[in-house]
């Protein structure tokens, strides 16, 4: 393979980084959870959750890609020491990337769909249950997801990736204040307000706590390389911490900003918060078919879902590419090929799974493909790759060491971390997933 190539900028890294936090998790999941969950008392978790577990596992992960100028795959070998075995989770990480596309380009497909039918006025009998159950919709709009995705990383880096994602980032920021503003003068915006940010505390249990932190992970992408792969394509000009820190603020507002677009909405039209995955879709358009000018804000809307979904679309699939690339030595052309073929191939099951393959149902009744690539993700392999990357990183006899991570991270400019915050590194952060993460399989809806 050429030489690695480089970000053209900081604002690039940021940008692409806050991208790939920035998708799906944010104007899909977060709304929908936090409606299910209580709406502020969740809020408040999740966001102690990005604090406390959230930024000290992408200042680790962040390092580990910068000190090793490689993807997950080749990461461990360059920093692990003679005869380890940490370079299995290089792999388990690849495989993890692969099982989040696996339904998130479905999901992207659906916001692609949406805009489409909007964007043309052709709304009548547009409805969440009727899209999932279409075969040829799902087949076809996530074919064009990964068409385009794997098109825009056929050039370079920067001519390809960076450019492509810097544009879209600030239009999507745009897009959010515009709708957000557009919400809170709707008639009903001060009750949607005051359940999506005034907590409740008698709502917070160990369901809560356990989709808020599993939330946090899959909002940043954390614990598959998605967030290391960035780190190996920049420089050391600055530190970690504040940089983790400026994709985190972004990733957050992006998701506050989701919230205050939805549930202003909600209470104006009564539609129901609880509505869980299909809150977006159903809900969002009922409200615009009661709007003034529904149509325009529709498509506005869900061209804003679009560029969000397509932010992680492109870094995830620049995650695969890159891991494959290493492993094979293909040119980025060939390798965008074969790997969107794959993901076509995974991703066939999640967008049949409420029609033709409607059968397989893993856990409870009404479960399908889609249930089960999040639970693999979500439940399992972004809490158990996080802990993998703070293990690796905290402990100097059998990983990396606290002394070369934190050497690391605090190379070049700007905010330090701190030797006083390596209790919280070493200690706080691991107990607290493996706590959490046991939480989440004993109370999981298995059936």
């Amino acid at each position: 393979m050429e030489n690695r190539e480089r970000l053209s900028s900081r604002l690039g890294f940021i940008l692409l980084s806050a991208g790939c936090a920035i998708g799906c998790g944010n104007v899909w999941k977060f709304p929908w959870m936090a409606g299910q969950y209580g709406g502020g008392s969740f809020v408040l978790i999740y966001i102690l959750c990005l604090i406390v577990l959230g930024l000290p596992v992408m200042i680790m992960e962040f390092s580990l890609g910068r000190a090793s100028q490689a993807s997950p795959v080749r990461m461990y070998q360059k920093l692990e020491k003679k005869g380890q075995k940490w370079h299995a989770h290089g792999y388990l990480a690849l495989f993890g990337n692969i099982c989040l596309m696996s339904f998130y380009t479905v999901v992207s497909g659906w916001m692609l769909y949406y805009f489409y039918r909007f964007a043309t006025g052709q709304l009548e009998g547009l409805g969440f249950v009727n899209m999932i159950t279409n075969p040829g919709v799902n087949m076809l709009f996530m074919g064009i997801t990964i068409v385009l995705g794997f098109l825009c990383l056929c050039f370079k880096l920067q001519g390809g990736l960076e450019r492509v994602t810097k544009y879209m980032m600030v239009i999507l920021l745009l897009l959010m204040v515009v709708l957000a503003v557009n919400s809170a003068t709707l008639p009903g915006a001060a009750e949607g307000l005051t359940f999506y940010l005034k907590p409740d505390f008698s709502k917070i249990d160990a369901n809560v706590i356990v989709g808020a932190m599993n939330q946090a992970f899959f909002s940043l992408s954390l614990g598959i390389g998605s967030m290391a792969i960035f780190g190996s394509y920049i420089g050391k000009e600055r530190s970690l911490m504040g940089e983790s820190i400026n994709v985190i603020c972004l990733d957050t507002f992006v998701a506050i900003m989701a919230g205050l677009i939805i549930f202003p909405a909600c209470t104006t039209y009564g539609v129901e918060v609880t509505a869980g995955p299909g809150l977006l879709f159903d809900s969002m358009a009922q409200v615009f078919l009661n709007m003034a000018g529904g149509r325009i804000w529709g498509s506005i809307f869900f061209l804003f879902m679009v560029f969000a979904a397509f932010s992680t679309v492109l870094a995830v699939f620049e995650n695969i590419l890159a891991c494959v690339r290493e492993l094979t030595g293909w040119s980025r052309p060939k390798g965008c090929i074969v790997c969107g073929i794959g993901l076509f191939i995974t991703s066939t099951t999640t967008a049949l799974g409420y029609s033709l393959l409607s059968g397989f149902q893993p856990f409870a009744e009404g479960s399908a493909f889609l249930d089960m690539w999040d639970f693999l993700v979500s439940t399992n392999l972004l809490p158990i790759g996080s802990l993998i990357f703070v293990i690796f990183c905290c402990s100097k006899r059998y990983g990396w060491g606290w002394d070369n991570m934190l050497a690391e991270a605090n190379a070049g400019k700007g905010l330090k971390v701190k030797n006083w915050m390596k209790p919280i590194f070493c200690y706080v952060v691991p107990v607290a997933i493996i706590v959490i993460y046991v939480m989440g399989l004993v109370n999981f809806s298995w059936a």
